[in-house]
Formats: C-alpha cells, sequence, structure tokens
C-alpha cells in the first residue's frame, strides 16, 4: 500500500449554519418591533396597547409562566422532560396560601416553592431513580396534585374564617414598587398619543410602576439560571447529562445526582409561579387558578429553543396578549389584527428576498385576509378574545419549530452504569 500520498480533507466547504442573532441585531428587530407596535396603534387608535397598565399587568400574567418554563428548563437541560409542571404549580399555589395566610406572604412564597420541589422529587424518583416513562410520570403527578390539594382544602381552608373547600382566606400582599416622580411623568408622556416616544413611555411606566418585589426576584432568577447553566462548571455538567448521559458518566459525571438536583429544582421554580399566582396576582388560593400555565409555560420554554431568554421572551408574549383580553377586550385583540397583517406582509418580502416565491404567496394572501377582516369588522367575537393568548402561543410555536434543537439525550431512558 502506497504511504507517499496522504487523503486530504474535502476542500468544499461546510455548509453555514444559522447565524447567531447578535446584540446589534436583536436591538435592531426591538427597535423595530416598537415602530410596529406605535403604528398600528396610531393607526387603530387602541391606545391601550403600549399603557402603563397594560405593560404592568402583561408583566404580572407573564412571571407565573415564565417560572413554569424556568423550571422546565432546568429538568429537560438534564434530560428529565417535565409535563408535571401544571401539577407543581398546583402545590405552589395551595402551599403558598397555607403558609401565607397564617405567617405572612414571604413565608408563603418560601412554603410554596417547597411544595413544589416536593412535586419535583417525587418527579425525579419516578424517573431517575426507577425509569418510567416521563410523560406518564408527569401526567400522574398533575392528576396527584389536584387530588391531594383537594384533600388538604377540606380540612385547612374549609375550618379557617374567610376560607373555604374551594379558597383559602385573603392573604397580606407583598409590597409593590413605584417610582415616585418618574412613574407619574411617564403616565402623562404615554397620555400624549404621541408616536413612538408615548408608547416608549409606556412600557417603562409599566416597569416601573406598582412593581412587586416577588416580580423582581422572579426577573433575577432568568439571570442566574443563565450564568449558572452556562457560565459554571456545575451548569456543564448538568447540561451534559441531557445531552450525552454516557460520555458524562464516563468522565465521572454522577448523572443521578444532576437529574435529582435539576428536576427538584425545577419543581420549585414551577411552586414559585404558583405561590406567585396565589400571593401576587389574587391574593388568595382559588381551586383551579393555575388555569393550565404550567403547560404553557412548557410551551414557552419550547418556543425559547430551551434557552432562559427565549423563553422569557415566550412567557412576555402570552402575558401581553392575556392582558389585553383583560384590559379593553375586543377593541385590543381587533387591533391585534391589524398587527399580524403587518407581520405577515414583511414576512413576504423577507421570503421573497429569499426567492420562497410560494411560501412568500402564501404569506401575502394570509397578509390580505387579515387586513380585510380587520377592515369589514369593528371588534372581534368574545370567544376569540378569550382564545386570543392561547392561539397566539401555538401560532409562534408552529412557525418557530424549524429553528429549534431539545437536548439529545432529553427523555430518553438512562441506567447508571451504561457509561462503564
Amino acid at each position: 500500500m502506497s504511504t507517499g500520498t496522504v487523503a486530504k480533507p474535502s476542500a468544499a466547504p461546510m455548509k453555514a449554519g444559522r447565524r447567531k442573532l447578535t446584540w446589534p441585531w436583536i436591538l435592531l428587530i426591538v427597535a423595530g418591533g416598537l415602530v410596529l407596535f406605535s403604528l398600528v396603534r396610531v393607526i387603530s387608535g387602541a391606545d391601550d396597547l403600549t399603557s402603563v397598565g397594560q405593560i404592568s399587568g402583561a408583566l404580572q400574567l407573564a412571571v407565573p409562566i415564565a417560572m413554569a418554563g424556568l423550571g422546565g428548563l432546568w429538568s429537560e437541560r438534564a434530560g428529565v422532560v417535565n409535563i408535571g409542571l401544571e401539577g407543581m404549580m398546583v402545590l405552589g399555589t395551595w402551599f403558598g396560601a397555607w403558609a401565607g395566610y397564617q405567617w405572612g406572604p414571604w413565608t408563603g412564597v418560601v412554603v410554596g416553592i417547597l411544595g413544589g420541589a416536593l412535586g419535583g422529587l417525587l418527579h425525579a424518583i419516578i424517573t431517575v431513580t426507577f425509569n418510567v416513562n416521563h410523560i406518564v410520570s408527569g401526567v400522574a403527578i398533575n392528576i396527584l396534585a389536584v387530588g391531594f390539594t383537594q384533600y388538604l382544602s377540606n380540612f385547612t381552608f374549609d375550618k379557617a374564617e374567610g376560607g373555604s373547600s374551594k379558597q383559602s382566606p385573603r392573604i397580606d400582599q407583598i409590597t409593590d414598587i413605584t417610582i415616585p416622580g418618574l412613574s407619574d411623568w411617564l403616565a402623562d408622556l404615554h397620555g400624549k398619543h404621541w408616536f413612538l416616544i408615548s408608547d416608549i413611555a409606556g412600557i417603562l411606566g409599566g416597569l416601573v410602576t406598582d412593581l412587586s418585589l416577588l416580580t423582581i426576584v422572579a426577573a433575577l432568577l432568568i439571570v442566574a439560571t443563565w450564568w449558572v447553566l452556562w457560565r459554571t462548571a456545575f451548569g456543564l455538567r448538568l447540561r451534559s447529562c441531557g445531552e450525552n448521559p454516557v460520555a458524562a458518566e464516563s468522565l465521572g459525571v454522577n448523572v443521578y445526582k444532576y437529574k435529582y438536583i435539576a428536576v427538584v429544582v425545577s419543581g420549585g421554580l414551577a411552586g414559585l409561579g404558583g405561590a406567585f399566582l396565589a400571593i401576587v396576582s389574587t391574593g388568595i388560593y382559588q381551586e383551579g387558578q393555575t388555569g393550565g400555565r404550567g403547560y404553557i409555560g412548557l410551551a414557552a420554554m419550547i418556543f425559547g429553543n430551551w434557552m432562559p431568554g427565549g423563553m422569557a421572551m415566550g412567557a412576555g408574549l402570552f402575558g401581553f396578549t392575556d392582558s389585553l383580553k383583560l384590559r379593553g377586550g375586543a377593541e385590543n385583540v381587533h387591533a391585534l389584527l391589524l398587527l399580524v397583517a403587518l407581520l405577515l406582509v414583511i414576512a413576504a418580502a423577507w421570503q421573497l428576498y429569499r426567492k420562497k416565491y410560494v411560501v412568500a404567496a402564501i404569506s401575502a394572501a394570509f397578509s390580505a385576509a387579515f387586513f380585510l377582516w380587520y377592515a369589514l369588522t369593528d371588534q372581534v367575537p368574545s370567544q376569540f378574545v378569550d382564545a386570543a393568548p392561547y392561539i397566539t402561543t401555538l401560532l409562534v410555536l408552529a412557525l418557530s419549530s424549524q429553528r429549534l434543537r431539545m437536548p439529545k439525550a432529553d427523555g430518553l431512558p438512562y441506567r447508571k452504569g451504561e457509561g462503564k
């Protein structure tokens, strides 16, 4: 065999992957979105689209979903699918309210986290130790959590003053922060309804008006999750368990330990979201108040491509549309028809630039349909208003599905010793 020649690597360049968004591009997209929102507000006359109250309400509605999504991110980055987020949120609402009305709201927050973590521990035992199917375990936890909290309510809230078998007594509120002077000035500036300037003022005003301290804690947890999972050795080991647990074990990583930690933290974060619902959003525990937010948090996590920032954007999107439904209802959602039509025009132009003519034609056709719907009606049916947040979530998930990549070993069975 001749050894005079050595095989050379192919000179053909590798196919370039999708470019990662840099900060200049992200800021440009945000600026474009603000201009588009301002344009829709001016044309439609729906001035509440970017009001201080709308943004403040959206933020409050987004936090429980974001905490559930963040919990799902921790669990799935370690390779454990967590459909049980809804049940863990239910445990967080009940335990948070139970402790909150007796010993104060912050005690309720801590106990709510522990309640959710208890659900996470159960999920970890079932899936990690006994290797039961993750979906089956999650569904079982959701069912058990509802039954368990109903049972407990009969022995606690039903006998408490101001409570019943389906709700708790009133819970003291956690302190809200409003920056004096700045909040009023931004609200006045938004009231002038100037193009773009008033919209920016409304958004900033929503961030400094009636802001719960627990909302700030939730925002810090999102940043802390990014730092822990992507900037520390602990996070690298945890994520390796979700990508290739066999390889991780061969390098000395205790895969079981990291999976347990991730799933318990996941439950605690979902429990925090539930405690937020009971203590901050309503000030009372009510049976069924999670309303499927655990599942929506899971959808927000998938939309965000298993990344904290993207997950927060998904939660914010749902919170925004949900707040629109509560503040102004049909008028605000009607204005969204114009927004969708304009976004489809931009999508059609982008597809034409990429020479994907069929997709561009479909986008243009749907854009025309939404323009007609907006022009020929004054408001949308009440049923559509109620469903708008859920429809928005499904549409965003469908449109972003081609860019998603879950952890490679997410949901796959693993047994200790496979890496030896």
